[in-house]
């Protein structure tokens, strides 16, 4: 299978083109840079240099594959509703590529959110939150409504494994930032965790089986403490670890402070029944224990 992967250099994308390669499948990936396009190469992956805007250029690479994964997106959150719009008009373009045959695209979106109060299964849709500008789902819906063979894989808030670049790292620059790992109330907030190589495989495995489900819930870890992250992250930076209220949340946590307020877990049963996928890697808690985890910092 000839796969067109946007995202190709990035933490899931890189993985998720390892995976592929693995078992025999060509891959075409989107490279921003000649930086990205030279590993791309030097990994074995055909590169289409260009970026999520050039909309011709996705279009035209999507029309010459047999499936596409759709991972990229600009994670600069002081662009947020700009990044969102380029990512809708980026599926539209990949689904329109596909429109009229039965080549399936895989997008990329998240548990966080998607079933407040309860455990979130993959037949769950987001509520509609007008306030909220990433679109990734209603994008898919309405692909999949015109009969486009167009489907999700949801990751959890955290995707982890060696050179994470997610949620928990931003968490340990905020704990640097302030002498302190924090947690809201008693940290009893569930998150939900996968180690990368497991993401990857749910998206090569929903290709594999036509990407015949609506949703895939790539979660290994269906509920997490928030308060043993954060502990976590306190042992791996030398720092102490401490409960703040929620009305110290926003002084601490910044523009991050809902997610470290979220309670999301979620069930991946469907997906483990319909893909054979069972997660084989360490779990967050026991990654976050490895030496160097917290070496590096984020970049946003």
């Amino acid at each position: 299978m000839r796969v067109f992967v946007t995202g190709a250099t990035g933490f899931v994308g890189s993985a998720i083109v390892a995976e592929l390669l693995g078992v025999g499948h060509q891959v075409v990936g989107l490279a921003r840079s000649d930086k990205s396009a030279m590993a791309l190469e030097a990994a074995g992956v055909e590169v289409r240099l260009g970026s999520l805007e050039d909309l011709g250029g996705l279009t035209e690479t999507a029309s010459a594959s047999d499936a596409v994964i759709h991972t990229a997106f600009g994670h600069d959150f002081t662009r947020f509703a700009e990044s969102s719009a380029v990512d809708r008009h980026a599926i539209a373009a990949l689904g329109e590529a596909l429109s009229g045959s039965s080549r399936p695209l895989l997008a990329t979106a998240g548990v966080a959110f998607l079933a407040p109060g309860r455990t979130a299964v993959e037949s769950d849709t987001p509520p509609v939150d007008p306030g909220y500008p990433r679109q990734s789902e209603a994008a898919i819906a309405a692909l999949a409504a015109r009969g486009v063979r167009a489907s999700l894989v949801r990751l959890p808030p955290s995707v982890h494994g060696p050179g994470d670049r997610g949620f928990v790292p931003m968490l340990a620059d905020i704990a640097r930032q302030k002498g302190v790992s924090a947690y809201i109330g008693e940290g009893n907030n569930r998150w939900t965790g996968v180690h990368r190589s497991d993401a990857a495989r749910v998206y090569r495995l929903a290709l594999e089986h036509c990407a015949t489900e609506r949703a895939y819930h790539a979660v290994a870890e269906a509920s997490i403490p928030f308060r043993a992250i954060a502990e976590k992250v306190a042992a791996g930076l030398g720092l102490p670890v401490r409960s703040i209220s929620a009305d110290e949340a926003a002084d601490h946590f910044g523009w991050f402070a809902p997610f470290a307020a979220m309670d999301t877990p979620a069930s991946s049963e469907r997906t483990r029944a319909v893909l054979g996928w069972q997660p084989d890697q360490v779990g967050l808690l026991t990654d976050l224990s490895s030496p160097g985890y917290f070496d590096g910092e984020t970049t946003g």
